[in-house]
């Protein structure tokens, strides 16, 4: 092992002088002896940077991403929107943004507990993004509220997005298996939407969409038609 990290170390030296014009065999000892020191040097630093980009690249995607969901959190999620608003605005491209908010999730929580709770937050986030284009933006806000941001997609194909994450969220049931005594849990979603139009921040637009949300959960419990 320590043979194979002498050789690696001596052909990156090598090549480093090669680099810089150098022919050790016209060098005194003295000066060879410094010039190799130095490369090794260099070559150290440059291992050295490389590692600690790396964890700055790990660092900056677990600075984006959700503590619990594969998905981005809140203020990775705003950034995102602000983005995709500068862009459709500079390529008149049409963009849309639906907020979710799951109906039963507290229920969950004291029923079952929050590992519980933990558990169908996880099969959300599985369900938006197995749903959703590798170009949408998916995040999750807090708590048991979701957003996703579709870029290039008109208001109605927004709308039926919508009711199609609604419909596959309406599905899941929480229960403790074969005990009729432990009440199940129907895991609902209201899902707002809202079109970007010009002129509008982000913080205009993810407010619209979370208006249009309440809206669509009074409907729910009202009984009327979703997005009438």
């Amino acid at each position: 092992m320590t043979e194979e990290f002498h050789q690696v170390s001596q052909d990156q030296r090598r090549a480093l002088l090669d680099i810089l014009g150098v022919d050790l065999a016209t060098l005194g000892r003295r000066e060879r002896a410094a010039l190799e020191a130095l490369s090794e040097e260099v070559i150290a630093l440059r291992e050295e940077a490389a590692r600690l980009r790396a964890e700055l690249a790990d660092a900056e995607l677990l600075a984006d991403n959700d503590a619990l969901c594969p998905v981005f959190n809140r203020r990775a999620f705003e950034r995102e929107v602000r983005r995709e608003i500068a862009l459709a605005g500079r390529f008149r491209t049409p963009l849309s943004l639906i907020f979710i908010d799951l109906d039963h999730f507290k229920k969950v929580n004291d029923v079952f507990g929050h590992a519980a709770g933990d558990d169908v937050l996880l099969r959300i986030s599985d369900i938006l993004l197995k749903n959703t284009r590798e170009t949408d933006i998916v995040g999750r806000l807090g708590g048991d509220e979701f957003g996703i941001v579709l870029a290039q997609a008109s208001h109605a194909d927004s709308l039926a997005k919508a009711r199609q994450l609604t419909h596959l969220i309406d599905q899941l049931i929480v229960c403790n298996g074969a005990d009729e005594a432990v009440p199940k849990v129907h895991i609902g979603a209201s899902c707002g939407v809202a079109e970007w139009q010009e002129g509008q921040g982000a913080d205009t637009l993810v407010a619209r969409a979370d208006q249009d949300m309440f809206a669509q959960k009074a409907r729910r419990k009202s009984g009327r038609p979703l997005h009438a």
